[in-house]
Parts: C-alpha cells; sequence; structure tokens
C-alpha cells in the first residue's frame, strides 16, 4: 500500500495548525498563559459571574481540563471562584482586577498575533477560513456531545 497524502487529511492539517499557533501564541502573546487559560479570562471579562459548567460550554473545554484552567487561573490570582448564595451547591466565577489587566493587555497580543497567522490569506479569504473553522468547529462539538436520536414518528 503507497503512503498517504496527509496534506488531504483534515485531521493532519488541524494538527500542523495548532502547532503553528501555539508556536506563535508562546512567543507572541504569552509563555504564562496558555490560549485556552485566556479564553475563560475572556469569557469571565466579557460576562462575569458564570458558572464553571457554563464557562467550560462557552469555550468548548470538557469538565476535568476547564476545573484545571480555573484552579490555575485562579492560584494565580486572575479570577475568583465564590459559592453562589443563591444555590450552594454551585460556584460562580469573577475575573479580578489582575485578571482584567492581564486579560487587557493579552488582547492586544492576540490581535498582532491573529494578523501573523492569517497573513498568508487575502482579507475575504481570511473571513472565509475563519468562518470555514467556525463551522467545522461546530460541528466537533456536536461529535463530543450528540443529541439523542429523534423519537421514532415524531
Amino acid at each position: 500500500m503507497p503512503a498517504l497524502d496527509l496534506s488531504t487529511h483534515p485531521g493532519h492539517l488541524a494538527r500542523r495548525l495548532q502547532q503553528a499557533h501555539t508556536l506563535l501564541w508562546n512567543t507572541t502573546v504569552s509563555e504564562e498563559v496558555t490560549s485556552p487559560q485566556f479564553a475563560v479570562l475572556n469569557t469571565l471579562v466579557g460576562e462575569d459571574g458564570l458558572d464553571q459548567r457554563t464557562v467550560g460550554e462557552r469555550v468548548g473545554l470538557d469538565r476535568s481540563t476547564i476545573a484545571e484552567v480555573i484552579r490555575r487561573l485562579a492560584d494565580r490570582g486572575l479570577i475568583d471562584k465564590v459559592r453562589d448564595p443563591r444555590d450552594g451547591r454551585r460556584s460562580v466565577l469573577h475575573a479580578t482586577e489582575e485578571g482584567v489587566r492581564v486579560h487587557k493587555k493579552l488582547a492586544l497580543r492576540t490581535a498582532r498575533m491573529n494578523q501573523v497567522f492569517l497573513a498568508p490569506l487575502a482579507p475575504r479569504e481570511q473571513d472565509l477560513f475563519l468562518d470555514l473553522l467556525r463551522r467545522v468547529s461546530d460541528a466537533a462539538e456536536g461529535l463530543r456531545n450528540p443529541s439523542p436520536p429523534a423519537a421514532l414518528g415524531a
């Protein structure tokens, strides 16, 4: 059997793209705050007081990963985790003043990183590329959390 042309395999290309993103992130944005940590911080800056499960869903992280990301952000003093006064079983998350400051600094750097990352594409291609990535990513989320099958005869 001949070797496969991996340039036609989306998973292979996605892995290479992720490697490029990680390199750019570490050199342009931050070596201390990871991209998933920034996504969580960004979510809380945009909508403070969410619970951990909701933040995880918004940024596409599974339960164990979001728990670890939250722990690390809290350990660094970038977010606070407090019991919900209306429901003691639930904790809500808040960006701290330091978290907001770090977010603002990193948000500027992510804009520069995105310019470098997308530079090989013309502006219209960039929009199309992002749209296609969103569509595939959204569909992939459905694979992780499939909807229950429709009832027969419904």
